[in-house]
């Protein structure tokens, strides 16, 4: 995933706000957004060849999202999967702040990686190339490919637009948000980032929507979460050249607020 945008506790209605979008090459094989088999309680999409995610949460209100840090100097062969880091903070149950700290321990089995996990009462940040765990604090976040908040051109514009959506109702939110998912638009050149990926490449990376011959934006998903515990999550899914494929919209209640009916 290359751009994750978050409105946590700032909502009335929805403690959790969420839109995201995951890039990733054409010919990696993924399964669209449901409930796994092997792990019914967790909903998401797949990537079917190391069997991590991107982004997903589960019935118990636990949640969790991967992107890369982009680093074209720092990239190494033989590490793990970095979607296993969501994976598997869906799949156990240790606290947030334990699962954060077990990551820290085997960081370095990893490329660069930032790593959101938690519910809606203790939501966490963590990168490999950061020098510390940070509880995330009530607001509007944005996460591309480095630290968080990092003010990289379409991370600023995300924030700014999401804080402006917040004030919609919630179709006229959740359509703003794809929109702003699907932009194409590129930074100027003075504003982009030195990621060692050279200059053609970091135009390409620099819209939230991304298009190339063999590398893309593979899906947009937004994700509510209401005071009730309601879920909603829609998930688009694209093809190459961002032809959609798809679209599934899940909806379910999470289990704290089912035993409290």
């Amino acid at each position: 995933m290359c751009l994750l945008l978050l409105a946590y506790r700032v909502h009335p209605t929805y403690p959790l706000v969420l839109a995201a979008n995951r890039d990733e090459k054409y010919a990696r094989t993924t399964a669209f957004a449901g409930f796994w088999r092997d792990h019914p309680h967790v909903y998401g999409g797949r990537d079917l060849e190391q069997g991590g995610t991107w982004l997903g949460i589960t019935r118990a209100g636990r949640v969790a999202a991967v992107t890369n840090y982009r680093d074209g100097n720092a990239v190494k062969n033989g590490t793990r999967s970095r979607g296993e880091l969501v994976a598997n903070y869906l799949r156990s149950n240790q606290s947030p702040s334990e699962y954060i700290n077990r990551v820290a321990r085997e960081s370095h089995a990893f490329n660069g990686f930032n790593l959101i996990a938690g519910d809606l009462d203790d939501l966490y940040y963590y990168s490999n190339r950061g020098s510390r765990t940070m509880a995330i604090t009530p607001g509007v976040h944005g996460l591309s490919n480095h630290l968080l908040n990092t003010p990289w051109p379409k991370v600023e514009h995300g924030k700014q637009v999401l804080d402006g959506l917040l004030k919609h109702e919630t179709q006229e939110m959740i359509e703003g948000m794809f929109a702003l998912l699907a932009d194409r638009t590129t930074a100027p050149d003075a504003d982009l980032p030195d990621t060692g990926v050279g200059l053609p490449r970091e135009r390409l990376l620099s819209s939230a929507f991304i298009s190339s011959p063999d590398y893309g934006t593979r899906a947009s998903a937004v994700v509510l979460v209401d005071n009730y515990g309601q879920v909603v999550f829609v998930e688009r899914s694209f093809g190459e050249r961002g032809k959609l494929r798809q679209s599934v919209t899940g909806r379910f209640t999470l289990e704290a607020a089912v035993n409290a009916a």
